[in-house]
């Protein structure tokens, strides 16, 4: 099995490397989520997709999850879930008749489009008083700010 799921991330030309025997890492570029990495996991009936998104929400962690609910029900082969320590992932499992470079490419296009827009929606409404708190002190250091552009709403007025 390990070695059909090789064929067709090599078919799709994905950046991937082997993390055990039985499981590789894809690195997915994004936008607003500069790489998202996802695990591919070769079970005994089934190919497990595992994706981190982002921490535990500091607040608001309710609206984060009725947020990732809705998203749940658009999304294809994967759907948010928190582990143990209330990180946001993306899983899903495909069985193995589905792993082809069609199916693969289209379930790992599924993980970078939801982990990409979801991201800062999650870090608005999990981190916005340390997103605020980021841009008071940088902006009374000097420092730049590159880095918080997509959250310029929050920047503190004058």
């Amino acid at each position: 099995m390990i070695e059909q799921l090789h064929a067709a991330l090599d078919a799709i030309g994905a950046d991937y490397r082997a993390d055990t025997p039985r499981s590789v890492v894809v690195d997915l570029p994004g936008r607003r989520k500069l790489n998202v990495a996802c695990g591919l996991v070769v079970e005994d009936h089934a190919l497990r997709v595992e994706a981190f998104v982002a921490r535990r929400p500091e607040e608001n962690k309710e609206a984060v999850w009725a947020e990732l609910l809705r998203r749940n029900g658009k999304l294809y082969a994967v759907a948010f879930a928190l582990d143990e320590s209330e990180d946001i992932h993306l899983v899903g499992r495909l069985p193995f008749t589905a792993v082809t470079a069609a199916e693969l490419d289209r379930v790992l296009g599924q993980v970078l489009e939801a982990a990409d827009t979801s991201f800062n929606v999650i870090l608005e409404l999990g981190f916005r008083t340390s997103i605020e708190e980021e841009w008071r002190w940088r902006l009374a250091r000097g420092e730049s700010t590159k880095n918080l552009a997509a959250f310029e709403h929050l920047k503190p007025k004058d």
